[in-house]
């Protein structure tokens, strides 16, 4: 999947706003189908919480479906499902809404954050909830929660030990200019694709590697595909709720309150969870027949110096862009 697919999202919803949300009536049930990439990792821990405090809080009006894996189609199509409202909620990584809105993959700078807790406190941080949560708001979308999910890991047929490995490698990553151009100073060929084509795409040989979350890797069991995980660690991979705005403006007051109150408490919780399932993933791989790899310290710090323009770069050709990174990245210091 090319990376200019990604971003052909959300052209066509802008005639959302020719909708009017029709009078809600007390005692309605209302259906809220909750759609995301992953299973039995963090992601889906969130999503799986948010969906049982949803239906209570709403004492039973609001009947929640979680759907993950992408039982309702690919990364892009799933997006499109939630601005027209035949999907009512995704749990998915920002960078892949650039279509909608380019400051969607700001999170996804590489060296914005650099511990788990710097990230949770960026994400957390009200001034980039507003920035974040507000894109899309004309085109479809409510963003309702902000959480870290995990640090990015690389998984490879042959594995990352040095630097130069990463030389004329095809390396799956998100769809963001920040990712491409980060991956294109270590010489690789970054190619933007949907979760649900990587493994059958390392499986092929189309690709070599790809960026994602390590306990992706184990529970989708990609150890037969590649076993080498190199723990670079940048960038870290958020992950935004976003929800229908159609179907939002549609619920009554006290509803539009539980899901949006629920989304920010869930986002607030999870973390935890996402440690601990981080320790647990490193286990896992392992035990299952992978090998964890790191790069040497120099390496791992001329990475990470090579990284730290990118994003700079990237935004500078854009004013809006440039003020939003701005917004996190000043958000990130602070919060170190």
């Amino acid at each position: 999947m090319s990376f200019k697919l990604f971003k052909t999202i959300g052209v066509s919803a802008l005639a959302l706003a020719s909708f009017a949300a029709a009078p809600a009536k007390a005692d309605e049930q209302y259906v809220m189908k909750i759609t995301l990439p992953t299973i039995h990792e963090t992601n889906w821990e969130a999503a799986t919480e948010y969906a049982a405090r949803v239906a209570k809080d709403s004492g039973g009006r609001i009947k929640t479906e979680v759907y993950p894996a992408s039982q309702l189609g690919s990364i892009p199509r799933q997006i499109e499902g939630v601005q027209f409202g035949s999907i009512q909620c995704a749990f998915i990584p920002p960078e892949f809404f650039v279509g909608i809105d380019p400051r969607f993959q700001l999170m996804a700078a590489p060296g914005l954050v650099n511990s788990m807790e710097n990230a949770r406190k960026v994400a957390a941080d009200p001034e980039v909830r507003k920035l974040m949560l507000g894109l899309g708001a004309n085109k479809g979308l409510h963003g309702a929660g902000l959480f870290i999910a995990t640090p990015s890991f690389i998984i490879t047929k042959t594995g990352i030990r040095h630097l130069a490995d990463f030389k004329g490698k095809k390396i799956r990553i998100f769809a963001s200019d920040f990712q491409k151009v980060a991956f294109e100073r270590l010489g690789a060929t970054p190619v933007a694709m949907s979760l649900g084509d990587v493994l059958p795409a390392i499986q092929q040989g189309a690709i070599d590697g790809a960026v994602s979350g390590l306990t992706v890797y184990t529970t989708m069991s990609y150890q037969d595909a590649a076993k080498y995980v190199t723990e670079t660690e940048q960038p870290y991979i958020f992950i935004v709720i976003e929800l229908s705005s159609k179907w939002h403006d549609s619920l009554p007051p006290d509803l539009q309150k539980v899901v949006d109150q629920d989304a920010t408490a869930e986002s607030e919780s999870i973390y935890s969870y996402a440690v601990q399932d981080l320790a647990g993933g490193r286990k896992t791989w392992v035990a299952q027949g992978g090998e964890l790899l790191d790069l040497p310290p120099d390496e791992q710090s001329a990475m990470m110096e090579s990284f730290g323009s990118v994003a700079e770069d990237v935004s500078k050709k854009d004013p809006v862009l440039a003020a939003g990174y701005k917004i996190v990245s000043d958000a990130a210091k602070r919060d170190r």
